[in-house]
């Protein structure tokens, strides 16, 4: 497999859970009303996806590293399509979080063995620009997920939105089973679980990656979550907040484009994502201002600018001390921030504020980034 197909296909694997998120959530004010439930309880779902996402990144983790990266993400994408399945045919609002929790510990294998066989194939600068490039194309997934989601709802309501997550999981399936290569080492035996998570528990370094990787995360996935409720109070359509994805987009491409081209440039990772996390501030900022009317989404250009900046600087670097250990010091990784993530959700949900949610994550970047160079640097 040539070197472009094979980034095309990877890069398309990290997308996809990222694109199941934001296709869910205009379908959340839907769903509230098909199974007659409040805007906190249908913000749950996104709270779930990640609580089941942490304990899939540890299982496909360790099938990564014990049966190859390729059984684990044909397992995983299986998962994830029996998930969607089940929560097509849901009777009840119970069995649709059941359902999506299923869906979500298989969407894991995207992210986390997704990483390793980037891992596996690049290291320390290279490995950074990959991530940069993925960055570019991740700034699609939001603008992708809203706009099909919000189409999909408006002409066929949430089940619609749930048929094609369906259909997108058996053809990624296929497309890797016919296409993935397996990356892992030959010599790799897996790394014992308890000694790396004990390890990793004494690094301050992926304590400050898993906490930036979580307020960024959170700054985002806070307007995924509130952003269709705050457009209903205002009178307008799910079909708007699906444009919203568009705009969105735009800024988080200019946020993976500028990090790339800083990057080129010689800038260090600790600084960009210092510099990311200031505008993530100043977002906050406006969007506490603006919030009483739908001038908030431009702010939001600038908190979505950030993540673009930030996030590859802290994943291309967070486990730079334990390439011998690839899928299980990812898998512990990733449980640790998306267990952060899970419960900083829960509390948004129930919050419903989407400018103070956004002003703590990035007073807590700020603080993260200067707690120490070398910190930032493991990000």
């Amino acid at each position: 497999m040539n070197s472009r197909s094979f980034l095309v296909l990877t890069i398309t694997l990290l997308m996809f859970p990222q694109v199941a998120q934001t296709l869910y959530s205009p379908a959340l004010t839907d769903i509230g009303q098909t199974f007659n439930v409040g805007s906190q309880a249908a913000s749950q779902i996104l709270s779930v996806f990640f609580i089941g996402f942490a304990l899939g990144v540890v299982v496909w983790g360790r099938v990564s590293d014990r049966l190859g990266r390729r059984a684990a993400m044909l397992a995983g994408l299986a998962v994830y399509a029996l998930g969607s399945a089940l929560a097509l045919f849901a009777k009840s609002f119970e069995g649709l979080i059941v359902a999506q929790a299923v869906a979500a510990f298989g969407a894991a294998v995207g992210s986390v063995v997704t990483q390793t066989i980037l891992r596996d194939r690049y290291r320390g600068t290279e490995l950074a620009h990959v991530y940069s490039i993925a960055g570019i194309a991740l700034a699609a997934s939001p603008a992708i997920g809203l706009f099909t989601g919000a189409s999909l709802v408006q002409f066929y309501g949430y089940r619609g939105m749930l048929t094609c997550l369906l259909l997108l999981s058996l053809v990624l399936w296929a497309w890797c089973l016919l296409r993935l290569p397996e990356t892992r080492p030959e010599a790799t035996s897996p790394a014992p679980l308890l000694g790396t998570l004990s390890r990793m528990l004494k690094d301050g370094a992926i304590w400050r990656s898993a906490v930036l990787v979580t307020v960024f995360n959170v700054a985002l996935l806070s307007y995924y979550s509130l952003g269709p409720f705050l457009f209903d109070a205002l009178g307008m359509t799910a079909h708007s907040f699906g444009y919203s994805g568009v705009l969105l987009a735009l800024g988080s491409a200019s946020g993976a484009l500028l990090n790339r081209l800083l990057l080129k440039r010689g800038a260090g990772s600790s600084s960009l994502v210092k510099i990311a996390s200031g505008l993530m501030f100043l977002g906050a900022l406006l969007v506490l201002l603006l919030q009483g009317s739908w001038l908030f989404v431009w702010p939001m250009l600038l908190v979505v600018l950030a993540f673009g900046m930030a996030i590859p600087n802290v994943l291309g670097g967070a486990l730079a001390a334990y390439h011998d250990r690839l899928g299980t010091a990812g898998a512990l990784f990733g449980l640790l921030y998306y267990l952060l993530i899970g419960a900083a959700m829960i509390l948004v949900a129930w919050a419903q504020a989407l400018g103070w949610t956004i002003l703590i994550c990035s007073v807590v970047a700020l603080l993260a980034t200067d707690r120490s160079g070398k910190g930032t640097r493991s990000a």
